[in-house]
């Protein structure tokens, strides 16, 4: 094992996040060594480096950030072999136990076991070179990018959403938030054949890229307004009840307008996650028979999802707006965080620079 040489964004705490050279791991039996080239800034590890904590999960010991990746094999462990050194992939970041009752299900996301980068006490991969499950990664065809094929990450969460709501041809789709996840649920949504999907946002610019990304309808909320006439206003914009609700900003109001525009007998998708305990117009959805359902993560979503950039059904491109070298990881963070630019899906280039 090398002793450095390996930079690594490194959270010790609530609002102190440091570079610091790692040794470079050796990969063990059915794993790769990866070096990393692109990793893009989650929401999760921003509330990380804000609250130092996620509901149960707290920053206790000094954890590498990231999980949303892609890079080059440079080694395989033992016993590998659908893959090789150059080999170009994007790695899903939880590896589960696959031998508990949920894994043998095929619904290893709700593994109690499950390693899921980033996610303490587990060490996410924004670093040089990182050691991952060969199974969790995923060859990247060659006209596929790397930050495309780190943003598979985010788009298997929108995969598993429309899975859960049962998105098929001819339906009418509202999405409640339009942040990175609400973007890819928007293109996810159209290209599982939604015939209208109408996204909602508080900010003016996120809806002008909704737009350009394939939204039929925006819809910009105002605070001030009620959440049943806010639903009242949007179900007239559309011109009649979505059949599915995706709700990505687990804003409690943002919650109460989407059960109130769901079409009786439709569906309402739990993405965002906000306040642990909201109140809800339960009886609203109960007599009507609005599904509420939840979603964790996603499993089995990845292959579905790289088919889905490599074809071209969808163009996640414009997602990314701002750029930042492995060096310039805090204001990379800054930038994420304050939204400053209009920023939407911050990435940052691990690979390192040119001698």
């Amino acid at each position: 094992m090398s002793t450095g040489g390996n930079l690594s964004a490194v959270l010790y705490a609530k609002g102190d996040l440091r570079l610091e050279n790692r040794p470079v791991p050796e990969p063990g039996k059915g794993e790769v060594l990866i070096a990393i080239h692109s990793v893009g800034i989650c929401g999760s590890d921003v509330h990380y480096l804000v609250n130092g904590a996620i509901g149960d999960f707290v920053v206790k010991a000094p954890m590498v950030l990231g999980h949303e990746s892609s890079g080059t094999v440079t080694v395989v462990g033992k016993g590998v072999t659908h893959l090789k050194p150059g080999d170009r992939v994007a790695l899903e970041p939880g590896t589960p136990c696959r031998s508990c009752e949920f894994c043998k299900a095929g619904r290893y996301n709700l593994c109690p076991d499950i390693q899921f980068l980033a996610t303490p006490p587990v060490d996410g991969d924004l670093t040089r070179f990182h050691v991952h499950a060969a199974d969790f990664c995923f060859k990247l065809p060659d006209h596929v990018t790397f930050e495309e094929g780190a943003l598979l990450e985010p788009l298997s969460v929108a995969v598993h959403a429309c899975r859960r709501a049962d998105i098929s041809i001819g339906h009418r789709v509202l999405i409640c938030g339009s942040g990175p996840i609400g973007l890819v649920s928007l293109v996810t949504a159209k290209a599982m054949g939604a015939v209208e999907v109408i996204v909602t946002d508080i900010c003016e610019n996120r809806l002008a890229v909704a737009k350009k990304m394939g939204a039929t309808h925006i819809f910009k909320i105002d605070p001030a307004v009620d959440t049943r006439s806010t639903a009242d206003q949007i179900v007239r914009a559309l011109g009649e009840y979505p059949d599915v609700t995706v709700e990505c900003s687990g804003a409690e109001s943002s919650l109460q307008t989407g059960i109130y525009a769901t079409k009786s007998g439709g569906v309402m998708v739990l993405v965002g996650l906000g306040p642990a305990t909201v109140s809800i117009p339960v009886v609203n959805a109960a007599v009507r028979e609005v599904d509420i359902r939840g979603i964790f993560r996603y499993a089995n979503t990845y292959p579905t999802a790289l088919a889905m950039v490599a074809s071209g059904a969808v163009n996640l491109k414009p997602l990314v707006t701002h750029r930042f070298s492995l060096e310039d990881s805090v204001k990379a963070f800054e930038t994420a965080r304050t939204g400053a630019g209009g920023a939407i899906k911050v990435m940052i280039g691990c690979s390192a620079p040119a001698s």
